[in-house]
């Protein structure tokens, strides 16, 4: 059987990204691997990465429960720079060893980002690039962060009912980053957390 690995941020987990997952898993098993950053073993969070990877883990088991595969082998451990530059650093190659583990030869990953989609073929993970979804994680933040200040917005439509409960249950961690600076930083066209990158 061939695998459908698909790598992503999902946080929160909306209608897209239900709507991706549903069409792999019409013809392949789905891995689905949200990003994690460590540092010394601690997850880092910020206004981008709010939600936590167990999370984001309760949030894909509530909505397809064990018809697809939840992983934690897409983890960066701070400092981040070690995985820089792509394809030059040993590290990075190491990361996509913990990705494939346990996977065997028949796999793809998945993107619906043109230059995403060059990088995963760069590191020879046989990408299928599809159509990117007009609803994103981030424009669904934003309307969190806004209803956490106070504004009557409607964010429940862009996520699964058993997310939105979750997010509900989980109202502190929006309202703790909505006012908060965005602790993260853009390194070769993706966001790390400030925290975890350190000078050598």
């Amino acid at each position: 059987m061939t695998v459908a690995i698909y790598l992503a941020h999902l946080n929160p987990l909306t209608n897209a990204h239900v709507e991706i997952i549903n069409d792999l898993k019409k013809e392949d098993k789905v891995i689905v691997m949200p990003v994690v950053f460590l540092d010394d073993g601690v997850e880092i969070n910020s206004k981008s990465f709010p939600f936590s990877y167990e999370i984001r883990k309760k949030m894909l088991t509530l909505v397809f429960g064990d018809s697809i595969e939840v992983s934690s082998n897409y983890t960066f451990h701070a400092p981040f720079y070690r995985y820089f530059p792509p394809i030059l650093s040993p590290y990075s190659w190491k990361l996509r060893a913990q990705i494939l583990d346990g996977i065997g030869d028949d796999y793809y990953t998945y993107t619906g980002d043109k230059t995403e989609g060059l990088m995963l073929k760069a590191y020879r993970l046989n990408p299928r690039v599809g159509t990117r979804k007009a609803l994103s994680a981030s424009s669904v933040k934003d309307k969190l962060y806004e209803a956490a200040n106070g504004k009557k917005i409607d964010w429940k439509g862009d996520v699964p009912e058993p997310v939105a409960k979750i997010i509900e249950e989980n109202w502190d961690v929006v309202e703790k980053y909505a006012n908060s600076e965005d602790m993260t930083t853009r390194v070769a066209g993706m966001k790390f957390p400030k925290a975890g990158i350190k000078t050598r």
